[in-house]
């Protein structure tokens, strides 16, 4: 396993994700638009079935990498937790009105000492709350208005959540980036991160 000197997020774009350890494990979090699909994945995730998110084939693989959907992640109504190499996968709640809440999920990814929290397709939910006593240091919300919560309820779910830095991402349906919606997402600790990006941890 390649070895580096520090975790890293690597934003592609819409809800696509790209993390690296600091041991070298690669994890894609939705992939489907952006560039950065050539470094071999150990892991990749999947929030929910709609085409936006399950491109799972752009990524290159390295021969043990597991593909672990929304289906794996919740069953039966319970919402699973697993360790990939040094990464610890925690599927959350997701849903609103166009994403039924036993069909999608979120995911709490622990590595390196860090938290991070993508939190798919969803608007506040629940569980929420419950999430400020986990000291998360990286939330993922979306802020498109249309299939989720608009930029209003994603700074009310920050509140709720607490993490240290909150970014922005699924801005607008089938668009990468769109930097005026990201900034109306007012939030303690908020990052407006391009596509193409990368996050050193």
């Amino acid at each position: 396993m390649e070895k580096t000197n520090g975790g890293e997020i690597l934003y592609q774009g819409h809800g696509s994700l790209r993390i690296t350890t600091s041991c070298g494990t690669v994890v894609y979090v939705d992939p489907y638009l952006g560039e950065g699909y050539d470094r071999p994945a150990d892991l990749i995730l999947v929030t929910h079935q709609h085409h936006d998110h399950t491109a799972v084939d752009r990524p290159a693989r390295k021969e043990d990498c597991v593909l672990w959907q929304n289906m794996d992640a919740l069953q039966n109504g319970v919402y699973r937790k697993r360790q990939f190499k040094d990464v610890s996968v925690e599927a959350l709640e997701a849903y609103n009105r166009n994403h039924p809440k036993e069909e999608c999920v979120g995911y709490l990814l622990a590595f390196d000492g860090k938290t991070v929290y993508v939190a798919g397709d969803t608007s506040k939910t629940e569980q929420m709350q419950e999430l400020k006593d986990r000291k998360i240091d990286y939330v993922f919300l979306p802020i498109d208005g249309v299939y989720n919560m608009g930029p209003e309820e994603a700074g009310e779910c920050a509140r709720l959540i607490g993490a240290a830095h909150v970014v922005p991402y699924h801005m607008a349906p089938g668009k990468l980036f769109d930097r005026q919606r990201a900034q109306e997402l007012e939030a303690a600790g908020r990052m407006i991160v391009e596509p193409g990006e990368t996050i050193r941890l």
